[in-house]
Formats: C-alpha cells, structure tokens, sequence
C-alpha cells in the first residue's frame, strides 16, 4: 500500500495521506511520472472516504506535487523537484521578516517549530 493511515491519530486523514505522498515524492520514493492510484480506490484500500483523498490529491496538485490529466489519472509531478527551492524561499522570506522585527533567532525557531508541529 502506498500510504497508512492511522484512525487513532488526531491529525485528519487527508492531511495524513497528504503529508505522506509529498514525503515520498520529495525523498524520491515516488518520482516524477510514477501513476497514483485513482481517488476510490486510494480511498477503498485505505478503507475512507473518497472525499478525503481527493482533498489530498487537490492540495498536492496545488503545491505542484502532482499533476491531474483526466481521465488518465494523476502523476507525480516534474515541479515537485522545486520543492525544496520553494521551501529554501519561503524561510529566507521568514528570516528577512524576523530580522526587521527584531527577534532573535532562538525565538524565530520556536515560532518554526511550533508551526510545523501544530496541525494544518
């Protein structure tokens, strides 16, 4: 199976799902072109509503993970590549707005680790 999800944790299925296909397609595990499975089934396998994978694969296409061409199903993407040149962007963004206001560093890296912890 190509991800799990856990019931019992209190982060949302599709946010589970979610996390767990840009993971693979960032570390290289799904590369680029590899063919998903369709939402339903996706979502019988993982035994959850189709809804909840769609939202997944929604907000991966969104973030350029994945790409959806119709009927023939959705694909990992070739912009998934950019994935860590628009996460090296995003912190150079944070740290440029830190720095103009005046916080140090220890406090910029709680406020990062408390957002990366809290759920989305």
């Amino acid at each position: 199976m190509i991800v799990n999800v856990d019931s019992g944790s209190k982060v949302p299925p599709y946010e589970q799902v979610r996390s767990e296909l840009a993971r693979q397609i960032n570390d290289g595990t799904l590369p680029v072109g590899t063919k998903l499975p369709t939402v339903r089934q996706l979502a019988t396998d993982l035994g959850i509503a189709p809804n909840t994978i769609a939202r997944s694969y929604r907000e991966l296409e969104e973030a350029g993970l994945i790409e959806t061409r119709g009927r023939a199903g959705s694909f990992v993407g070739t912009s998934g590549d950019q994935s860590r040149r628009r996460a090296r962007d995003a912190a150079a963004r944070y740290a440029q707005t830190v720095h103009k206001l005046g916080l140090g560093t220890e406090e910029a890296l709680a406020i990062v680790t408390a957002a990366l912890k809290s759920p989305q």
